[in-house]
């Protein structure tokens, strides 16, 4: 049942994260051209929305941070419901070792960090940096690979990073939120006390709570708690039935509609707009400066050490079980994989170092990058060493 929607879904994974490469790519290779000052004013841009005394006033670089991102963590958050109510997520004996993994594969890469940065207030904002899976990049990895991995592998991956991005979203609604405004946040509650009565009350058309989703990240991004989340809080009152003559549920029709959109525009023009690195004085000592350092030990090893160990652990001591015809080479080479922060790791990056200055904003992004692409290229190795044709 669920064969033919994965497939589809790697498939859209795989092209995504080479797009978001490309993007990447494009960033810095703008970023260092003659071209650099048409970039900077791309990412400078003023765009104001008004009505009344209402105003949102920010760069466009935000507007994509805030705005475009809020549409991404709406679809984590359909996906997470879905998998919640009928995926693998609704199966408990399923559930044990992707949720010990992820709980690893969060905790050990913060440790790492905080280990490496400890005693600057200002670089341990960034704990949470390297705690971060890329999903779109970690499946396209493996989906290189074909059938020379199984499903359930595959599965494993896949539930693993929806947790992860469950655990990420948690994150940043507890440790990034700043200065709350009661009002914003009394309008917020009105929005979501309005879409649970029209969830309870069997709504099914999608207009309205769409409407009072776009009037709940309003609220929220006037809050103090960052806007995005407003998007899976939305997500979560999506009515996960059917239509009268439909075959999918409302929800998952909102899903796939959006997941090109995502897959192939939001997520592409996120990583052109946060990945443009500067390698003007690029040296060994940028690299060894603690905030980069540290994001990039704690990608590498972090992840590795927490999803292996703590799966192996599970394992050994009868708590979960092996995926069905999974190697322990096989789990090691997707434990890699995660250290593939990219997407995630850049967002809470932005959050994280938005007050700590412009030499901040590069340092993260080169620990990202390093951690993530050294986490890339060995996890394939593994795989394809330990995967037989």
């Amino acid at each position: 049942m669920f064969v033919k929607p994965l497939k589809d879904f790697l498939r859209l994974e795989t092209a995504s994260g080479i797009l978001l490469l490309i993007a990447a790519i494009a960033a810095m290779i703008v970023e260092n051209s003659p071209l650099k000052f048409l970039y900077d004013a791309l990412l400078n841009t003023p765009v104001e929305i008004k009505v009344g005394a209402f105003e949102i006033a920010k760069p466009f670089l935000l507007w994509v941070n805030d705005g475009l991102m809020a549409i991404f963590f709406f679809l984590i958050g359909l996906e997470i419901k879905r998998e919640l109510l009928a995926g693998e997520l609704s199966d408990p004996s399923k559930m044990v070792l992707p949720v010990i993994a992820a709980i690893g594969g969060m905790a050990i890469p913060a440790v790492i960090y905080s280990y490496v940065n400890w005693g600057d207030p200002v670089s341990m904002k960034g704990w949470a940096i390297p705690s971060a899976t890329d999903i779109a990049f970690a499946l396209g990895v493996l989906a290189l690979l074909g059938s020379r991995v199984p499903l359930s592998l595959k599965l494993f991956l896949m539930t693993l990073a929806i947790i992860d991005d469950l655990g990420a979203i948690i994150i940043i609604a507890i440790f990034y939120t700043i200065d709350l405004s009661i009002t914003s946040l009394t309008i917020a509650a009105v929005c979501l006390a309005i879409l649970y009565i029209m969830n309870r009350r069997g709504v099914l058309s999608l207009a309205p709570y769409l409407l009072i989703g776009l009037v709940l990240w309003a609220a929220v991004l006037k809050s103090g708690v960052h806007a995005t989340l407003a998007g899976v809080l939305t997500a979560f009152f999506i009515p996960f039935r059917k239509e009268q003559g439909q075959q999918q549920t409302q929800l998952e029709r909102l899903e796939h509609d959006l997941h090109p959109a995502v897959a192939f525009g939001i997520l592409p023009l996120f990583a052109f707009m946060n990945a443009g690195i500067s390698f003007d004085g690029l040296g060994m000592d940028s690299l060894l400066h603690p905030v980069p350092l540290g994001i990039a030990l704690g990608l590498f090893f972090g992840n590795q050490l927490g999803v292996f160990g703590f799966s192996w652990l599970a394992i050994k001591l009868g708590i979960a079980k092996m995926p069905e015809a999974v190697s322990w080479g096989q789990l090691y080479g997707v434990s890699l994989l995660c250290g593939i922060g990219f997407t995630m790791s850049l967002f809470i990056a932005s959050l994280a170092f938005e007050q700590g200055g412009p030499d901040y904003a590069v340092d993260d992004r080169l620990g990202i990058l390093l951690g993530s692409l050294v986490s890339g290229v060995l996890g394939y190795l593994v795989l394809k060493a330990f995967s037989k044709k």
